[in-house]
């Protein structure tokens, strides 16, 4: 009887156990699957990513979430984060949320996103255009009344006028600044309309 042999393996030539040229080392070349889609980092990255998103939508009003046009079960899956206090619950439902959204076309819910933040920063600049606007006015600047009136109308200038001193006696009095708050509400509109 035979003996059987323990190792079945490729032999070379010399008969001394071991791989030939026609096997590779483990994990390398003959691989094919190898480049077969993005690496599981990638694929953690992008996983991030529509978490990042999914939180942003959280965050949206409800009219301005109905207005993105999402599709059913993403809306309702941001509906239902909205109402979760507890912190774990409402990790585990970002993260459904960014499930639900490897099925979606996420290109149109970014595009939607970076405009909306980019409106908000604009809104932020002329908000505090506007506050250094009514510091400048504050300080009883002869420049800033001057520069002013060149871009607002003559006879909301007054008014501006009047606010100003209200709000610096407000500050000598130390009293609540209700006068600059004002001011700035009018400052705000008067700016925002074109020049007559």
């Amino acid at each position: 009887m035979a003996r059987k042999r323990g190792f079945t393996g490729n032999r070379d030539d010399d008969g001394i156990g071991g791989f030939g040229d026609e096997a590779a080392p483990f994990g390398y070349a003959n691989d094919d699957d190898a480049d077969a889609g993005p690496s599981k980092s990638e694929l953690k990255r992008q996983d991030h990513d529509l978490r990042a998103i999914g939180v942003q939508l959280v965050e949206l009003s409800l009219a301005e979430l109905d207005a993105m046009g999402l599709p059913e079960k993403l809306f309702d899956a941001v509906t239902a984060c909205r109402k979760i206090t507890a912190h774990g619950a409402r990790l585990r439902q970002e993260m459904y949320i960014a499930k639900v959204m490897r099925g979606v076309d996420v290109e149109p819910i970014r595009s939607a996103l970076a405009r909306r933040s980019e409106v908000d920063r604009q809104r932020v600049r002329r908000e505090h255009a506007i506050e250094q606007w009514r510091e400048r006015l504050l300080a009883d600047e002869a420049a800033a009344w001057t520069e002013l009136a060149g871009l607002i109308d003559p006879d909301g200038l007054q008014q501006l006028r009047a606010l100003a001193r209200q709000a610096r006696a407000e500050q000598t009095a130390s009293r609540p600044p209700a006068a600059a708050r004002q001011l700035f509400r009018r400052l705000r509109e008067a700016l925002e309309k074109p020049p007559v």
